[in-house]
């Protein structure tokens, strides 16, 4: 037997009993059968991500670099331009407006109200509630202004306009308007507000229309001394007269307030500052309101029936310079500008140059008398005509020889008489000249008044050496020499106070915020000839008015003794700068023997009539005189006039 181990043999297993559906049962001690395995599935498709490191930096850069630029502008707002921002919030919520400060009054000397300032609104808007965006429509503004247009008078595109402007919440619609106005809008906007809340379509479109407190200028006497007043315009400063002289002293001093806003409406329990205004002083003026009327309304009634140009009386109080009236014709209402004519926003009384005539013959004889030329009784034979240099003189009419006094060449207003008069001031007739325009100058012709009155012309008077050959001779009796009214009045006002010129005052004095009166400055004093001298041209004016052969009867005023003096001077038209037409005045004070009223008329180119100063103005004189005399209480002298001869017998 090999050693080989034989090979085994496989015994087959046990038979299996069969089971329903062709399975065996598994016999004792046989191994269970295995389960088949279900069916594999198939795993997915796996897709590998890249590194995430990289995104992640990308990411956390982006990060920084917005961080860095908030905190870059964090210190820029809060650091850098702190201040600049801050400002900018606060012009934003905070509003200031300017207080008005009240505007003094202007009275007369006794008080009268000549210029007052009443309670008064300021139309405003906050234009943000004019808006689509606010009101939800495209028309707002146009639908407001067309109904705040008639109310308050102003045209309906402009307030459109207005109400359109951007990047603002306050505009001014109208300044200055009476009560009644901002209640007629106030009744109009509750309508509008009612009917907006009883149909939400609706819009109140006046919903941003609001009002400031304000005052308006009033002038209860209407056109009573307008030209002294001159008026307000519409930025409340004075526009002409007193009213621009003494803006400063009348408008006070403005005051201003700070305030927190919303939506163009102050917030009240915001904090606030305010600096209050301090009201205008009142202005006391010279003028008495009752003489100042009866000026005007004795002038304006000669200018309309003169067909004149224009007219002006003045009335001064001789002893102290104080200008009593002063009234232009035509002239205009300071409450209503629109109404006026241009042409008459002046006071001519002061503004006018006028060659004056023989009004300034008064001072040619004041020269004659003062320099011993002459004495009032002086023999003065008198031509029909004169010739000197290049010219042939005459007087108003024509006349045989006459043989008057100097008296009686002031009396009958000759001016070949003044010219033979004035020519006995020196050895020659250059000599003679500078002797007169000494004391013209010393009269205050050529010069301002003092007054300081906005305007003002001081006329002219050129210097002797200047004169031309025609008015070496024409000077002494008014021509070729020009002037105001003023001038004129003043020159009278000389005589009439014993030779002392007083400069002219318009202004009292002043009342302050507190209550303080101030009076105004004395005036300045100045004498120009002896009290002989103007005593004696003071008896020499009363001849024109009392003696039958002078040119002034008609100022007479029965029961007082009158100076005075005419004029008829040929007049310069503004416009063609040729003579045409005549100026016509008249010119003296009363009582003659102890002077107490100055009063000075002049008409301009009257075309009706008579064009004569004694004819025209003469009775204006009397009637302004008379009237200040018994207002101011002047009782008569009593005195009996002194009657200086006229002519002489040869």
């Amino acid at each position: 037997m090999s050693d080989r181990e034989p090979p085994r043999r496989r015994v087959p297993a046990p038979a299996r009993s069969a089971r329903p559906g062709g399975q065996r049962r598994p016999g004792p001690g046989a191994r269970p059968a295995r389960r088949p395995a279900p069916p594999r599935a198939r795993s997915p498709r796996v897709i590998r991500l890249g590194s995430p490191r990289p995104r992640l930096r990308l990411v956390s850069l982006a990060l920084a670099l917005v961080l860095t630029a908030f905190v870059v502008r964090l210190l820029q707002v809060q650091a850098v331009d702190a201040s600049e921002y801050t400002a900018k919030a606060e012009a934003n919520r905070y509003l200031s407006r300017t207080l008005a400060a009240e505007r003094g009054g202007i009275t007369d000397r006794n008080g009268v109200d000549l210029a007052i300032s009443v309670d008064a609104n300021d139309i405003t808007a906050d234009p943000t509630l004019f808006t689509r965006k606010a009101t939800k429509i495209d028309d707002a503004p146009e639908q407001a202004a067309a109904l705040l247009g008639p109310i308050l008078g102003k045209d309906a595109d402009d307030i459109a306009e207005r109400l359109r402007t951007k990047n603002t919440r306050y505009v001014v619609l109208a300044r200055r308007q009476t009560p009644q106005v901002w209640t007629q809008i106030k009744d109009l906007k509750s309508t509008l507000a009612e009917k907006a809340g009883e149909d939400g379509s609706a819009v109140n479109v006046l919903a941003g229309v609001l009002q400031e407190p304000s005052s308006k200028r009033v002038y209860p006497n209407g056109d009573l001394g307008a030209g002294i007043l001159g008026w307000v315009n519409a930025d409340g400063k004075g526009g002409g007269g007193i009213e621009q002289q003494l803006n400063g002293k009348l408008s006070g001093k403005d005051g201003e307030i700070r305030y927190a806003q919303s939506g163009g409406r102050q917030v009240p329990t915001a904090g606030s500052t305010e600096k209050p205004a301090v009201a205008g002083s009142e202005v006391e003026l010279t003028i008495d309101r009752d003489i100042q009327w009866a000026a005007q309304n004795a002038i304006t009634e000669q200018v309309k029936e003169s067909k004149a140009d224009r007219g002006y009386v003045i009335v001064q109080d001789n002893r102290t310079g104080e200008i009593l009236a002063m009234a232009n014709s035509p002239g205009f209402d300071p409450n209503d500008l629109s109404k006026a004519d241009g042409g008459a926003l002046h006071n001519w009384g002061l503004e006018d140059a006028y060659e004056p005539g023989s009004t300034a013959k008064v001072m040619s004889m004041a020269a004659v008398l003062e320099e011993g030329a002459a004495t009032p009784a002086t023999h003065v034979t008198v031509p029909n005509r004169l010739h000197r240099g290049d010219r042939l003189f005459k007087d108003d009419i024509d006349h045989p020889t006459w043989y008057l006094t100097l008296n009686g060449v002031l009396a009958k207003s000759s001016n070949i008489g003044t010219i033979l008069a004035t020519g006995q001031l020196g050895k020659t007739q250059k000599e003679a000249n500078q002797v007169l325009y000494s004391y013209l100058r010393r009269f205050g012709i050529g010069g301002y008044t003092g007054l300081d009155f906005p305007g003002e012309t001081k006329g002219i008077l050129a210097p002797a050496d200047q004169w031309s050959t025609s008015q070496q001779y024409t000077i002494p009796f008014g021509q070729g020499v020009s002037i105001n009214a003023m001038q004129a009045a003043s020159v009278y006002s000389t005589i009439a106070n014993g030779g002392v010129r007083v400069e002219p005052t318009l202004v009292r004095g002043t009342k302050g915020a507190d209550g303080r009166f101030t009076p105004a400055a004395k005036a300045k004093k100045t004498r120009v000839i002896s009290e002989k001298t103007a005593k004696t041209l003071a008896h020499m004016l009363e001849s024109v008015v009392d003696d039958e052969e002078g040119t002034g009867t008609k100022a007479r005023v029965p029961g007082y003794r009158v100076a005075g003096k005419t004029g008829t001077a040929n007049r310069v038209d503004p416009a063609t700068g040729r003579y045409r037409g005549y100026t016509s005045s008249f010119a003296g004070f009363a009582p003659a023997d102890k002077p107490r009223v100055t009063v000075y008329c002049a008409i301009q180119n009257a075309t009706k009539g008579s064009y004569f100063g004694g004819q025209i103005c003469g009775p204006v004189y009397k009637e302004v005189l008379e009237f200040a005399l018994k207002t101011l209480q002047v009782p008569p002298t009593g005195a009996t006039a002194a009657r200086l001869p006229v002519t002489f017998t040869p």
